[in-house]
């Protein structure tokens, strides 16, 4: 067999793979979510065995949930999704948004030029571990998931004004179906520039999982004031804060 046919069957499994990711349908995903969000809870106010137990099987809950993925329903054979294309971006009317804005003292073109520079983002983003820079449009980006567990998705640009706006959604395959825009609006003196930040996601179950992701200590919103914090502080001064000092002005 030659290496060219090799690598054709390699692509072929994976493919397979990537196409049999999803196992679980949406209920029981949203099930999953749910309860494992209250397992981890529960263990929190136990003690003994259980307050490690507990979290420990609530978190492996809530990733089934997350991530849509049953390892015995794949050895199995067994799959309770539904057979749907995945979703390449949030629809309307569903998922969870949140915005938040900052006033930044440094011109807009400035501004603009470091949050372009996706893969320095988890300098400011404290639940992004990483972005890899695929190519001009897309990256991969690795954020932290149920109790810190790994969750990627690819990103692509959908709308781009130099100095103005970056535009991106998450694309099809993804875990994760997200949306996002950055607004750059220089202020009417001149003299600093408005960033606004809109993003959405669609976790599984709509905002039941939102709740449960909240219950697993990531909420939304703070999480989003926090990180352009960060990134006001870094653009102003150059470093960031501390984590014992707030950056807040």
């Amino acid at each position: 067999m030659t290496a060219v046919q090799h690598a054709s069957q390699r692509n072929a499994r994976q493919h397979s793979r990537q196409q049999t990711e999803v196992n679980v349908g949406d209920i029981e995903r949203v099930a999953c979510v749910v309860g494992g969000g209250m397992l981890v809870v529960m263990g929190l106010s136990e003690s003994g065995t259980s307050r490690l137990i507990l979290p420990a099987l609530g978190g492996l809950l809530a990733y089934r949930g997350f991530s849509g993925h049953c390892p015995v329903y794949e050895s199995a054979g067994i799959s309770t999704a539904a057979q749907h294309g995945p979703a390449t971006s949030v629809p309307a009317g569903h998922g969870y948004k949140t915005e938040e804005s900052v006033f930044i003292n440094r011109p807009a073109s400035e501004l603009y030029g470091l949050w372009r520079q996706f893969d320095h983002l988890p300098r400011f983003m404290k639940n992004l571990k990483s972005v890899e820079v695929l190519n001009d449009k897309r990256s991969r980006w690795t954020a932290n998931g149920p109790l810190g567990t790994p969750v990627s998705w690819e990103a692509e640009i959908i709308n781009e004004r130099p100095n103005e706006l970056i535009a991106w959604r998450s694309v099809e395959g993804s875990t994760v179906d997200t949306a996002g825009s950055v607004h750059f609006q220089p202020t009417s003196a001149g003299h600093g520039t408005e960033v606004h930040v809109s993003l959405k996601y669609n976790p599984p179950g709509g905002k039941l999982g939102a709740t449960a992701s909240w219950l697993l200590g990531a909420a939304p919103e703070q999480q989003l004031r926090e990180d352009l914090q960060r990134f006001k502080q870094f653009a102003e001064s150059g470093q960031l804060a501390s984590s014992g000092q707030s950056s807040r002005r």
